[in-house]
Formats: C-alpha cells, structure tokens, sequence
C-alpha cells in the first residue's frame, strides 16, 4: 500500500496474522476496493446506490470492506492508525465531494 511506512506495514501483516477476524492482504485488498469504489464516477455510484452493484458477489462489496479498515483502525496503533487514516480521509474526501440527492422524504 503506497503512503504507509514498513513499520506500519508491519504493523497491519502482523493484525492479519494474529486477528481471526482479518484474512491474510485482507486490509491491502479493502483499501484497493474502496480506492477503486471512490475513483468512479457520479453517475457510476448513483447506480450503485439506487440497484446495487454487479459485480458484487465476485470482487466484494466497498461498503464491506470500508467496514474492513474500521475495524483495522481501531487495532492498530495510534501511530499506525494515524498514518492509514490519512490516507483513508483523501478517498473518502474524494468520494463526500460528489453530489448525491437527498434521500426521498418518508410517508
């Protein structure tokens, strides 16, 4: 993952080892999936949000996997934590910049 020191590379293969929860390169692969979920377009994650994805059930879910990195977050160090979360806030910044409409008003 581009942007992370080794010592916190370390830090994360060492959570998915140790964690029952985390697979093996399951926060590397979250972070491409929600890296790659963010650089689509309006129009894209519209549909995605109104019909769901396609291609869900063979190359996972974004919205899973931005769980993922939460969850990573919370064990990791602070100083680790710190350095993944800089990089999470610059996608999710990328992805709050789009304009989605207001959700419909109830009955």
């Amino acid at each position: 993952m581009d942007g992370l020191s080794p010592r916190v590379l370390s830090e994360i293969a060492r959570l998915e080892r140790t964690r029952n929860y985390l697979e093996p390169g399951e926060i590397g692969w979250a972070v491409r999936l929600w890296e790659d979920h963010v650089h689509r377009s309006a129009r894209e994650l519209w549909h995605h949000h109104e019909h769901g994805d396609v291609h869900e059930y063979c190359c996972g879910n974004p919205l899973q996997a931005r769980a993922v990195l939460d969850i990573a977050l919370r064990a990791m160090s602070p100083r680790g934590a710190r350095e993944l979360r800089k990089i999470l806030a610059h996608l999710d910044g990328r992805l709050t910049r789009l304009s989605f409409p207001p959700p419909a008003a109830g009955p």
